[in-house]
């Protein structure tokens, strides 16, 4: 079961060796730089939390005012929203600046290791020369390299601000939204924290169901980027064998390349086809959902308008903070992916470098011990 789930999410030992390179970063002897940074995302975060908090029993004052007609009422509101929306926006940006500037440092370290061990004893012309590489390790080193340091980040921050949303406004439904009774087949039933459970059975369901869906979905990407790999470097041959006029081999291969890419994007776009029918439907229904199962103690006279809105706007901050994983899982996928290409790229260079060399001073070979040549 167990290894059934890492397969699924595709961690495997490219991915592993990965994060034995990558999180290094934060063991430095400058890692208190960024972990300080880091600090004051968490503190944004916290305050970014009060903030929405703040904004939630705001949206039950002023639909309580609008309720009553009082004039007055909705203009003191209209003044409160203000700063609140202000706060809102400027900790946003600072969210953003703090998150970016982490993974602007993370990607460099990590690209600076890459290209050294790359470099190192000419490691780029033997990893060409030696091993039956189409994947272009340059690609790995610009673009993989960057989707596996941003996408961490992103989920990290994202994780502890759904964590925190999902405690916080659960205590809001579950102090707003009360105990529901109901008469039913002559007996009287009572449902403690109903907007709670509700929320949560939601959200398994929707994440259950992306699960089953996006199984797929991190092969799915590998596929499609390694044909993309493949395409550059046949379009590559082409331009390094310009002034040979029988190319037509390489032609081919460009054409069969492309077909490929085309074939994966086809791939592709049938799975987030899939994902997005969960994500998108659980967004649309998710505030539906919470009206429906407050109109009952509106209805009653038990629950004031505003005390409706604020349930509902909770109901979903909640399902949204259960639902961290379905939102997320196409772009999981993704850095996964190219987590395990940067993984895959490490391990071929660890291997070289296990390879001793020798010089033939007479041919100008390096030779390794299996007795597979590069020209050095």
């Amino acid at each position: 079961m167990y290894q059934e789930l890492l397969s699924t999410l595709g961690l495997n030992s490219y991915f592993l060796r990965f994060w034995q390179c990558a999180s290094d970063f934060w063991r430095g002897p400058s890692a208190w730089k960024i972990w300080t940074l880091n600090v004051f995302l968490i503190v944004v975060v916290f305050l970014g939390l009060l903030t929405q908090y703040r904004l939630n029993v705001w949206n039950r004052d002023f639909f309580n005012a609008l309720e009553r007609r009082d004039g007055t009422a909705i203009g003191e509101q209209a003044l409160v929203f203000v700063p609140l929306a202000l706060s809102s926006i400027a900790l946003a940006i600072l969210g953003v600046w703090g998150r970016m500037t982490t993974q602007r440092k993370w990607r460099e370290w990590l690209s600076r290791r890459l290209i050294e061990q790359w470099l190192v004893n000419e490691g780029y012309r033997r990893h060409t020369l030696l091993i039956d590489d189409h994947q272009t390790p340059e690609y790995r080193i610009a673009e993989d390299a960057r989707v596996a340091t941003d996408a961490p980040v992103d989920f990290a921050v994202g994780l502890l601000t759904a964590l925190l949303s999902a405690l916080t406004f659960i205590n809001v439904l579950w102090n707003v939204g009360g105990d529901l009774d109901i008469n039913a087949f002559g007996r009287h039933l009572n449902f403690p924290g109903y907007l709670v459970i509700a929320a949560i059975a939601y959200a398994t369901l929707t994440t259950a169901g992306m699960l089953v869906i996006g199984r797929r979905l991190v092969r799915v990407f590998e596929g499609k980027n390694q044909a993309e790999a493949e395409l550059r470097r046949s379009a590559a041959r082409i331009r390094e064998n310009a002034l040979q006029d029988n190319n037509a081999g390489d032609r081919k291969e460009l054409q069969a390349s492309l077909e490929h890419v085309i074939a994966r994007w086809r791939d592709l776009c049938w799975q987030l086809m899939q994902t997005t029918l969960i994500s998108h439907g659980s967004f649309l229904l998710a505030p539906g959902v919470a009206l429906t199962l407050c109109a009952p103690k509106y209805l009653a006279g038990t629950m004031s308008l505003g005390e409706v809105t604020q349930a509902a706007a909770a109901f979903v901050i909640v399902q949204a903070a259960f639902n961290w994983l379905v939102d997320n899982y196409p772009r999981f996928a993704d850095w996964v992916s190219s987590a395990n290409r940067v993984g895959s790229l490490l391990i071929s260079l660890d291997e070289l470098d296990r390879q001793p060399r020798t010089l033939d001073a007479a041919t100008g070979i390096s030779v390794t011990e299996d007795h597979t040549s590069a020209v050095r």
